[in-house]
């Protein structure tokens, strides 16, 4: 019987893998992709101080300490079903069983899919799919591309796949439905952009970015946004254009983009064509907790954090007896806060196990968590902390019933 479980090799399976074998607790770390690393592997962006986060050298140190200090890995490995029994966990992959009194589920995020005409073209993919292909594979996804969805993910990857040498002809919003909702509306996509204007190369955009502070002015910008674009990272990022069909014999030739009112409303007559070889649709991304829903764990939904995310405890403990979250199953942040989180729960879970004297250490973890969040180069939503402080308040009063 293993001592520890952790479900996913991410930066916080990673992180708490470290720790827990610090503490000298026995861990299994089991995961569906054939490296470990989870979506750390794909980051590659400049840092403030000028350093470089390569998130392929930052799995590579985390993977090789795991193992040195004799943790063991499943890669290659999905997980199909976890059972609780008798004060145990019981973990079911297709080939076998595996059995701990602590379970971590640090299963990460998933894409969400945006439908689009053409869709199902060959060299249409997700944007996280031509991140992976380029930073981990070293395959250009294709020589020129377009990207559906305008978010703080595909800004980050457009400029990835620029310092690959891939041309990006265009960002642009996908066509209004029930489905694209707010994805589609330039002012919320104008408002969502405001948060990552620290990453524009040029000054003139990150002041302008500032005075973009109430409704006013917001409307202002996007009424007066120019329909070919603003060019960041020499990509045309166009809020004013919308795509609304993928077209193609038997792959990607293109895109149809037409002119779009403040609203979201396609102008008639306004339809145009660009050319392409591989398209990206960016829908973002939700917290990937089927894992935490099959073993019947208590949920919270906050859109701050990406859908409904496991109620947990700050010490990333569930309602369940032995069942702990880390990372992006807790809600959409970068790999930096998941590695604190990561540490954090491998802290609680030797605490839990038995080991004496980490209850400093736990607080300290907690307090790493909260400065990890507040220096972030890049916030998925802006509303994150609120959604945290809530989600914890929630936490509370439930634990109070």
């Amino acid at each position: 019987m293993n001592k520890v479980i952790i479900i996913g090799a991410g930066p916080s399976g990673l992180e708490a893998a470290i720790t827990c074998r610090e503490q000298g607790l026995d861990v299994l770390v089991l995961d569906e992709y054939m490296i470990a690393g989870g979506r750390l592997l794909g980051q590659l962006y400049e840092q403030p101080d000028g350093t470089w986060w390569n998130g392929l050298e930052e799995s590579k140190i985390r993977y090789e300490k795991a193992l040195e200090l004799g943790t063991r890995f499943l890669l290659n490995t999905p997980v199909n079903n976890i059972v609780q029994t008798n004060e145990h966990w019981t973990v079911y992959t297709d080939t076998e069983s595996f059995t701990a009194k602590h379970l971590l589920l640090a299963t990460g995020a998933a894409e969400t899919p945006v439908p689009v005409p053409g869709w199902t073209l060959p060299g249409v993919m997700s944007v996280g799919a031509a991140q992976v292909m380029t930073n981990v594979h070293r395959v250009k996804p294709g020589n020129r591309g377009v990207i559906i969805g305008v978010n703080v993910l595909s800004t980050a990857i457009a400029m990835e796949l620029k310092l690959a040498g891939i041309e990006v002809v265009a960002m642009t919003l996908p066509v209004n439905s029930q489905v694209t909702n707010e994805s589609s509306q330039p002012k919320e996509v104008m408002n969502s952009l405001l948060h990552v204007s620290h990453m524009a190369p040029s000054k003139f955009i990150k002041l302008g970015s500032r005075l973009m502070k109430n409704d006013f002015m917001k409307n202002m910008g996007v009424t007066f946004f120019p329909k070919t674009g603003v060019k960041i990272w020499d990509i045309p990022i166009q809020l004013r254009k919308a795509v609304v069909e993928i077209y193609g014999d038997n792959e990607v030739q293109g895109v149809i983009v037409a002119t779009i009112d403040s609203k979201g409303d396609v102008v008639g007559g306004s339809e145009e064509k660009i050319k392409a070889d591989f398209v990206c649709i960016a829908g973002g991304l939700y917290p990937l907790a089927e894992l935490a829903a099959v073993a019947g764990c208590s949920f919270y939904y906050s859109e701050e954090l990406g859908g409904y995310v496991p109620l947990h405890s700050e010490r990333m403990e569930t309602n369940l007896d032995g069942l702990y979250v880390a990372g992006n199953i807790t809600g959409i942040e970068g790999a930096k806060v998941a590695i604190a989180q990561g540490k954090t729960a491998g802290l609680t879970i030797a605490h839990h196990a038995g080991i004496p004297g980490l209850e400093k250490d736990i607080q300290t973890s907690i307090e790493s968590i909260e400065r990890a969040r507040d220096k972030a180069y890049i916030q998925f939503h802006p509303g994150v902390k609120k959604g945290k402080e809530l989600l914890l308040a929630e936490w509370q009063n439930r634990l109070g019933e």
